[in-house]
């Protein structure tokens, strides 16, 4: 489902979604196809978000595109 679909039948709250299909660019994802899981209470959109997953996320729906900060893996110091 386009994201701009999910705007329709959920305005103005967060929902809770699969990321289907993304493109990266320049360390950001941009999510253009998702799989609503179902809308999220303002209340409880922090709490799912630290819970979420692999491709699950949290978004609110008055942002026109769900893009998303990459952050590379920062290696680990270990002493031998």
């Amino acid at each position: 489902m386009k994201w701009q679909e999910v705007q329709q039948i959920f305005p103005n709250q967060f929902v809770k979604f699969e990321i289907l299909h993304s493109e990266e660019k320049d360390n950001q994802e941009f999510i253009d196809d998702v799989a609503v899981i179902g809308p999220v209470s303002d209340e409880e959109a922090t709490k799912e978000l630290l819970n979420s997953k692999d491709k699950t996320l949290i978004y609110h729906t008055s942002k026109d595109r769900v893009i998303v900060k990459v952050r590379k893996n920062v290696g680990l110091r270990r002493y031998l």
